[in-house]
């Protein structure tokens, strides 16, 4: 008897109570976590696959909020029920990650962030610019699942509304100076007249063959009809709120922290941005010693163009001389293309993994541009079968000085946001929350790593180039200083701007365009150094440890491949990884 049970058991015919373990514990809860996220975001679900979700925008309003506050407060109490002691290493990045996920979430939601509703390049707008060029379109179903999505717009207007009231109720409201800018963007808007050319209706225009033009005819013309009847009354609605309510209330100070409750909001948000414990003052002086470094490499650079004149004259000619200016909208995308092109050729050299996902060198929308900054990575879908897009203005042509183009290349596509975003996407035994973790200091500390990376794979033809680079890493360094600076210094915009004119060779248009997204968008400036730093940091270590066992290409196998990682637990990851190369018998 005992032996047929055993077999029984062994066999599994016996149903038996078996105590799970923590991590198949923590498993359930990340799959409870990653179905509730889908739920709740459909722009981040769609483009993951789930194409019931791409006719869906999320719910913003105050009560989906709480809702959201109380999930959380769910899975937080979960999540400290699964010890971190004996976990793999695997589960134990799950469990980490996941743990400070859902504290930044729910640390916002009691901020109340929803309240600011907007900034100056983050506007409902450019949203729907974004999704419409994204918007995959392969079938009646995904021209159906637009159209749902046109009809949800005035709703989501309306509760993106209703925050920004509750913002003017609590006091917490953009400048005035923000509120002008985007009511000067939002006129242009809801004053275009509804064509069958609007940038929302465009995605009809990428229907396969197997649609016929009737079809496709009928459904621009659903299209124009949301647009006609709900889309641009919200639009109105939207400027007049913000003519009559928004812009009498707005905040007369500059920086958040004239707020009640800013400076320990713009402290959290110091933390959440750059995943470390570091201060403003102490970001605010590593800012201040970096600009003095940056500066001192940039005169040695100067030199190096032959220039006789002071630090100040060459930046003026920077700024004005017509070399450096593209002819046409068109040229500018050809120097574009032509230098991504040059660095996907030298990517094998430096990475052991590359992404299956390709991507495109495509224009800002044009509607947006004026306000936009001066590129920007647009992710793909590997599931939806969309590429990547590496976003250039093409606008105000005079003030994308070409220097600046193979460092604003390297950051946004290749060996930058395109390349590491994609690698994640597509790193499928890692859980989708990690893969689309918001780690800032990560993903765009990777990118100003990438400008660097640029100097070895050889991309910088000549000091004006280099010069450019160390401009665009200047520009970061500037925006701790100015950054803390206004927003918890109390700096008016004249001072922060100052560090900006006098040290980069940025255009003063990008500069006004950097400095409105600074101050509507507090903190997120943060991110770019301090994780730069920390890549450059661990590189070093390792350098130094393997000597020359150090590979380049399984280094940034180390750093990519598990996805955006906080610095602490992404310092950790590479000094496990230096050990195990140690012990790593060498190759013959």
């Amino acid at each position: 008897m005992w032996k047929a049970l055993s077999l029984a058991l062994m066999l599994g015919a016996l149903p038996l109570a078996v105590q799970a373990s923590p991590g198949q514990d923590l498993d359930v809860i990340v799959a409870d976590y990653e179905a509730w996220t889908r739920a709740e975001n459909p722009i981040a679900a769609g483009q993951n696959g789930d194409r019931a979700a791409l006719g869906r925008l999320p719910d913003v309003s105050l009560a989906a909020d709480q809702r959201r506050a109380k999930a959380l407060k769910g899975f937080e109490a979960r999540l400290k029920t699964i010890p971190e002691a004996g976990l793999s290493d695997h589960d134990g990045l799950n469990r980490a990650i996941l743990i400070r996920v859902v504290d930044d979430q729910l640390t916002a939601l009691r901020f109340d962030q929803a309240r600011f509703a907007f900034s100056s390049d983050d506007t409902w707008d450019g949203t729907l610019s974004y999704l419409a060029d994204m918007a995959p379109m392969t079938s009646r179903a995904d021209a159906e699942a637009w159209l749902s999505r046109l009809a949800a717009v005035p709703t989501w207007y309306g509760q993106a509304t209703e925050n920004a009231r509750r913002g003017i109720r609590t006091g917490f409201t953009q400048p005035l100076s923000i509120g002008q800018m985007v009511l000067e963007q939002s006129r242009k808007v809801a004053a275009a007249a509804v064509a069958e050319s609007d940038p929302l209706l465009r995605p009809f225009d990428r229907l396969p063959a197997s649609v016929s033009a009737a079809e496709r005819a009928d459904f621009k013309a659903r299209g124009m009809k949301l647009l006609s009847g709900g889309l641009r009354p919200a639009q109105t609605r939207f400027v007049k709120f913000l003519e009559t309510e928004y812009l009498p209330a707005a905040r007369k100070g500059l920086g958040i922290g004239s707020l009640p409750g800013g400076k320990p909001y713009y402290a959290w948000l110091a933390r959440r941005y750059t995943t470390t414990p570091m201060t403003p003052e102490e970001i605010h002086a590593l800012g201040l010693s970096e600009v003095a470094r940056i500066r001192a490499e940039m005169n040695t650079v100067m030199a190096q163009t032959g220039f006789t004149g002071t630090f100040p004259e060459f930046l003026a000619m920077l700024r004005s001389d017509p070399r450096f200016v593209a002819s046409s909208r068109q040229d500018l995308m050809e120097k574009a293309s032509e230098i991504a092109k040059r660095i996907d050729d030298r990517l094998p050299a430096y990475f052991a993994t590359l992404p299956r996902l390709s991507y495109g060198v495509r224009e800002v929308p044009r509607e947006i541009e004026e306000n936009y900054t001066t590129g920007r990575y647009f992710p793909g879908s590997p599931t939806l079968g969309v590429a990547g897009g590496y976003m250039v203005n093409t606008g105000r042509l005079e003030q994308r000085g070409l220097y600046e183009l193979p460092a604003l290349t390297l950051h946004e596509a290749v060996p930058g946001h395109h390349l590491q975003i994609a690698l994640s996407q597509e790193l499928g035994e890692v859980p989708t929350f990690r893969r689309d973790a918001d780690m800032t200091a990560f993903v765009e500390g990777w990118g100003l790593y990438s400008e660097r990376l640029g100097v070895e794979m050889g991309i910088y033809r000549d000091p004006y180039e280099q010069f450019g680079r160390l401009s665009y890493e200047m520009w970061r360094a500037c925006r701790l200083v100015a950054d803390t600076g206004m927003h918890y210094l109390g700096w008016s915009l004249e001072k922060a701007r100052a560090c900006f004119t006098d040290n980069s060779a940025l255009s003063a248009h990008n500069i006004e365009i950097e400095l409105a997204r600074y101050v509507s968008w507090p903190g997120q400036a943060l991110a770019y150094k301090i994780g730069e730093r920390t890549l450059v940091r661990v590189r070093s270590r390792a350098e130094a440890a393997l000597g020359e066992r150090f590979d380049v290409r399984r280094f940034h196998d180390a750093v990519l491949l598990a996805g955006p990682l906080p610095m602490d637990l992404l310092e950790a990851r590479i000094d496990r990884w230096i050990a195990t190369e140690k012990a790593r018998k060498p190759s013959l």
